[in-house]
């Protein structure tokens, strides 16, 4: 008989046994700041799966490891999903030091990867991966459910050898469910793709992913990247500013209904944004027409770009989280009035928490600290987007 972990009844249950009982632990296919994930195969039916094992933080005072309430808003989340185009969860296992995730095993690479390899792309097959992504924002939304980490990382095929590969979510350590009247704010996620709003420490919801969608297209059709600059400031300074321009010399051969597209993402108020049932209509996505249809089969995405930068940039770490949580900090420090330091609040999903005896700094310090299932060090940069004399 199976045991679960005691907890009291709104609390995540994590079976106790040990999971190499039940599952044979393979290779390692990645890792992370606090995660470390592996094929594993199951024992009872022979199928394959990846076990994500995450480090669970010891004690309060740690910075090492991940809480176990974000683990389990993680699982939740992940238990709650049934999407083609959303990793699947399969499992959880619990003991002294970790927490294993059994998931759906996504063996096709990162969708950059693959269109890195292709020789051309139109704008018509690029659509196709676009509305793969949309429709499973679409579904998470539904549900009233943030990513709040899309990224080209977290994008995945499950299966590169075939003509369309079929496009996977992954990582929810960061995913929030959205609840109507009630505020969140964080300083989370990759600057590269966060939203104004999070840069600025302003109430979250569902539209930054959408901000997150665009950037992602925008690298998709170019190669460049839109706010990316030399350093981390210049790069939150782009997203704040909303700076950015269609260069010719990386967009020439890109439709007017795919700058549209873009455009209409990234607008910095959150209200007039796409939202994701606007942007799955959107007629770059759905051609209303024969002229709109063809104008997205002649169009091309700009591969030669894509390809140099891509590769060439692959190895280079710009910029990581924790970078992205200082400067924040660092912000946070100056707006507050320093005889009320120790007055802050920071919501973080489901409730509020207290600092209590903690420095503010190093509670904030903690709260930023986030895992994902690639190595940092070798995270995928893209080149900056060259400035124009018009930006």
């Amino acid at each position: 008989m199976l045991q679960a972990s005691m907890r009291s009844p709104n609390m995540e249950t994590f079976k106790q046994q040990k999971v190499e009982d039940f599952y044979d632990i393979g290779e390692e296919l990645g890792s992370g700041q606090f995660a470390i994930v592996k094929k594993c195969r199951e024992k009872s039916t022979g199928l394959e799966y990846a076990a994500k094992f995450i480090k669970k933080r010891q004690s309060p005072a740690s910075r090492r490891g991940v809480c176990r309430e974000e683990i389990e808003r993680e699982v939740s989340i992940l238990r709650q999903v049934l999407h083609p185009n959303v990793i699947t969860l399969h499992d959880v296992f619990e003991n002294r030091t970790d927490v294993v995730l059994i998931l759906e095993l996504v063996s096709g690479g990162e969708l950059f990867d693959f269109l890195a390899q292709k020789e051309s792309l139109s704008e018509e097959e690029a659509t196709s991966f676009i509305k793969q992504i949309l429709e499973g924002v679409n579904y998470l939304h539904a549900k009233k459910i943030a990513h709040f980490d899309l990224k080209p990382e977290n994008i995945m095929l499950l299966d590169k050898n075939i003509p369309i590969p079929h496009i996977k979510l992954i990582d929810f350590g960061l995913a929030h469910e959205i609840e109507d009247g009630v505020e969140f704010k964080n300083i989370f996620g990759t600057p590269e793709f966060v939203a104004p709003e999070i840069v600025n420490y302003e109430p979250l919801g569902l539209e930054a992913d959408m901000w997150s969608i665009g950037v992602i297209t925008y690298i998709l059709l170019s190669g460049a990247s839109p706010f990316l600059g030399d350093t981390k400031q210049e790069t939150l300074a782009n997203i704040t500013a909303v700076s950015y321009d269609f260069d010719e010399e990386f967009f020439s051969q890109t439709s007017e209904l795919a700058k549209d597209f873009i455009r209409k993402l990234l607008v910095k108020e959150t209200r007039k944004r796409l939202t994701i049932q606007e942007a799955l209509r959107h007629p770059w996505i759905m051609p209303v027409d024969s002229q709109q249809a063809l104008m997205r089969r002649e169009s091309v995405v700009n591969l030669e770009n894509f390809k140099k930068q891509y590769v060439r940039r692959r190895w280079k770490l710009s910029f990581s989280i924790v970078s992205l949580c200082n400067h924040l900090t660092r912000s946070l420090m100056k707006k507050m009035h320093p005889r009320r330091n120790e007055d802050l609040f920071i919501k973080t999903g489901h409730r509020s928490h207290w600092p209590g005896k903690t420095t503010r700094q190093d509670w904030l310090k903690r709260n930023c600290e986030s895992d994902t299932e690639e190595d940092i060090a070798k995270r995928k940069v893209l080149h900056p987007r060259r400035r124009s004399s018009t930006s």
